[in-house]
């Protein structure tokens, strides 16, 4: 780290491969708080780039100047129980830039991670001065060429490869940059707790820029630090999701002493909102590994009418026909280790979280997965954080659907165990389009997929069971939802115009995948990576491995190389692949091998087709 008092500071990762530079320029221009620009290696990824805050009061009128620094090199490993990997790497090198101008005292914190980089700036207590209002914030990243990005307009929609001349307003973060063969990098948000969401621009004039913007103005009372704006920095985009754990480490540390009561799980959805159907999906869930049952909407009524009351059970008609004995399913799913989880759309939390927490607790509710939340202002985007945080107090894990995309909380509150802002399956993406989702939108953490398997959309739509099967492992979620469309036994399969056309779930052999996959890893590894078009990742739980592959529109042989094993280990591996000659409805075939690390696979990929694999030692 080096430091001009009048002009230059710079932070250099603890690899030396990542440097970072602040330029402040005596006299610049007013709300100017610096420009900067970005090495990788021998390579300026950044051009000198600027960030502008506006300030209702006026404060930055004035230029800042750096009347000093204050430095630190950090180096420890905490560990996540919850997460794609047990043991995180959190090192870095930061330096705080100490600013002023005669109305304003103003930091600007810059780490260097061999991750990527993250600056943020804070505001601490002064006289005379007890809050700010933020009414907007400028950052414009200057790039050398008009590289290809990835982008989207919203959380669920669809990606497109354009070049950052061409990215949608409005694009959602991460946004990954092809730099050149050898860098990807992606621009991102961590710590957005209290806060306005930060999204991306094109530039009109300059057409290598990415412009941000808040999606609100800001009030916070002093002092504050903003959420932490980051540069992640990969070789390759598979590199790039193995360090997505930059997100979590610019979060606080878990503030919840006791965890064990947080379950992460496989969950079945209850779509006849039936006592008899709730009692079918408890004992399948038992049957085979699972650990959650959940009710989705209208067991209290329409979930977008404002008077449905979610604090009793009060069916919508266009749902079900009833009869749900609350009490009794709970108390069935207790008896057979089975959990229960409630959704409620957000006008209903909105109104009576306060009132529906001690109900649910005293029901015994084990979770709620929240509907339809709001996302981008500050107001929206506190509330939803606090909500997470009471929920906690009463030991109730939680899932967020629809537009929220996360960016890192859960390792504060690791009972926010998913959140939804993917174009899962409810949307029938193409195989091609969960290969773009597994190395974007899966940057910024966990994803709720709702994987499906029986619904025709599948065949017709999605790729093949095979590649359904490897979203288990290539989709991390440590809530994951399977059979998402499907009901619990054939019995249940009533042609009462309820819920559209619901399959039920079978006894095809390769359902065992799913009964034996984890949805927490001690360890990742991207073993293929090219966005949209082929991705396998590899995940170890315990002395187990657990193998995803999927491939995109064209015919390919992946060799899959095994070196990830222990040495002196043998091991039995199970092959799911797709195969049109066995005569199940699904079409997956099962092979048994013998491997170890030494061993070289050769998977043949038909198009749109997936693999899965457990990896087991013998004994």
């Amino acid at each position: 780290m080096s430091c001009s008092l009048n002009k230059i500071v710079d932070v250099i990762s603890p690899d030396g491969g990542n440097k970072f530079v602040f330029s402040f320029e005596p006299g610049g221009i007013s709300q100017n708080i610096a420009s900067f620009y970005l090495e990788v290696g021998k390579e300026k990824v950044l051009l000198p780039s600027s960030i502008e805050i506006d300030m209702k009061e006026d404060l930055l009128k004035k230029s800042l100047k750096i009347i000093g620094t204050e430095s630190i090199s950090y180096d420890k490993t905490w560990i996540n129980t919850f997460g794609e990997r047990r043991e995180i790497p959190d090192k870095y090198n930061e330096i705080k830039i100490l600013l002023e101008n005669d109305q304003l005292r103003m930091n600007l914190i810059c780490r260097a991670y061999n991750e990527g980089i993250a600056f943020a700036y804070e505001i601490p207590k002064q006289d005379g001065m007890d809050s700010v209002t933020i009414t907007g914030e400028k950052i414009t990243f200057n790039f050398t060429s008009d590289h290809y990005a990835w982008s989207a307009p919203r959380a669920q929609a669809q990606y497109s490869r354009v070049p950052l001349s061409q990215i949608v307003y409005g694009c959602e973060r991460p946004l990954v940059i092809e730099i050149d063969t050898n860098l990807v990098i992606a621009l991102a948000e961590a710590k957005l707790v209290d806060y306005a969401r930060m999204k991306f621009n094109p530039d009109t004039i300059r057409n290598y820029n990415v412009i941000t913007y808040l999606e609100s103005p800001v009030n916070k009372s002093l002092p504050f630090r903003s959420p932490w704006r980051v540069v992640m920095i990969g070789n390759d985009p598979g590199d790039l999701l193995e360090k997505n754990y930059l997100l979590l480490n610019l979060n606080d540390p878990c503030e919840i002493d006791d965890l064990s009561w947080i379950m992460p799980g496989k969950v079945l959805r209850e779509v006849t909102l039936t006592t008899e159907g709730a009692r079918a999906a408890i004992d399948f869930t038992s049957a085979h590994n699972m650990q959650y049952i959940e009710f989705d909407a209208g067991w209290y009524g329409p979930e977008n009418n404002d008077l449905s009351d979610a604090r009793e059970v009060n069916l919508d008609p266009a749902r079900s026909k009833g009869p749900l004995d609350m009490k009794e399913v709970i108390n069935y799913g207790n008896s057979k280790n089975i959990r229960i989880l409630l959704y409620v759309n957000r006008r209903a939390l909105e109104k009576q979280l306060d009132t529906l927490l001690p109900i649910y607790k005293k029901w015994g509710i084990a979770g709620i997965k929240f509907g339809f939340v709001q996302v981008g202002t500050q107001e929206v985007t506190r509330w939803l954080h606090e909500s997470i945080q009471k929920t906690a107090a009463f030991q109730m894990v939680a899932d967020v659907h629809d537009e929220y995309r996360p960016t890192g909380f859960s390792r504060t509150y690791p009972n926010f165990l998913t959140m939804e802002g993917i174009r899962g399956d409810e949307e029938s993406p193409s195989n091609s389009h969960t290969l773009i989702t597994m190395f974007t939108r899966m940057l910024a953490g966990q994803g709720d997929n709702t994987i499906c398997y029986y619904n025709d959309r599948v065949d017709k739509k999605m790729g093949s069971h095979a590649s359904q099967l490897a979203k288990a492992v290539c989709i991390f979620s440590p809530l994951q939802f399977f059979y998402w469309y499907d009901k619990a036994a054939p019995a249940l399969v009533k042609n009462d115009g309820l819920w559209g056309s619901t399959n039920y779930i079978g006894d095809e052999p390769e359902l065992e995948f799913f009964d034996y996959v984890p949805t927490v890893w001690d360890e990742t590894k991207v073993l293929y990576a090219k966005i949209g078009e082929c991705g396998v990742i590899a995940r170890k739980k315990g002395d187990e491995w657990f193998i995803g592959g999927i491939n995109g529109e064209h015919a390919l042989t992946l060799d899959l190389n095994f070196s990830f094993l222990d040495p002196d280990k043998e091991y039995s591996a199970k092959i799911y692949s797709d195969d049109p000659a066995v005569n199940t409805r699904t079409h997956v075939r099962i092979d048994s091998s013998t491997i170890n690390r030494k061993t070289i696979y050769p998977a043949s990929l038909a198009p749109n087709n997936g693999i899965a694999m457990h990896i087991k030692p013998v004994n």
